[in-house]
């Protein structure tokens, strides 16, 4: 199995000295230098950019400069999708967000973890879990998505938050860790 197929699968793999994903990664920084560094009026160019290193978009699409992520295919956007700066996300396992979502400044969406043992953290393993956005959702400023959650529809994650279990739809949900505060009525 390789280490690729490990990750897939959410097993422990090599995501630091296997050659594949090595090279994965350095295609995908190489599409996010040119991203990065395109003038805030080429509309049209960032677009292609994204549209060419992420797994999947909508039409409509904005990620503002600067943007991170490591692979890019394990992404997918619906569509109306809006990040606003220093977005990270660290696609080792999919990532897929819903339509209508708007992320707020510096938002990092974590599907990566590591071993606690330093034997095997030190050896370059991680897992990495899937996170699921659904439709309609706002993630303020400053939140931290980690491994394996799911967001439901219409739910607003509150600035700084940590959400490190499910939020159901139709929720406000805010704090270290993430809890729901309150159903959202229409």
């Amino acid at each position: 199995m390789t280490e690729k197929e490990k990750c897939m699968q959410g097993l422990l793999y090599d995501a630091n000295y296997d050659p594949e994903l090595l090279a994965d990664r350095e295609k995908a920084k190489e599409l996010l230098y040119d991203y990065n560094h395109l003038r805030p009026s080429q509309q049209e160019e960032r677009t292609n950019l994204l549209k060419r290193l992420l797994g999947k978009t909508g039409e409509t699409l904005l990620i503002e400069q600067p943007f991170a992520c490591d692979y890019g295919y394990n992404i997918e956007v619906g569509e109306n999708f809006y990040s606003n700066v220093n977005l990270v996300i660290l696609d080792g396992a999919k990532v897929r967000i819903g339509d209508n979502a708007f992320i707020a400044p510096n938002v990092g969406i974590y599907t990566a973890g590591h071993p606690l043992d330093a034997e095997r953290r030190n050896q370059g393993l991680e897992y990495a879990y899937p996170i699921t956005i659904g439709n309609n959702v706002w993630i303020g400023a400053g939140v931290s998505i980690l491994p394996g959650v799911t967001i439901g529809d219409n739910v607003v994650i509150g600035a700084g938050s940590v959400v490190t279990k499910d939020i159901p739809s139709n929720s406000l949900a805010v704090g270290n860790p993430c809890r729901v505060l309150r159903q959202i009525e229409a």
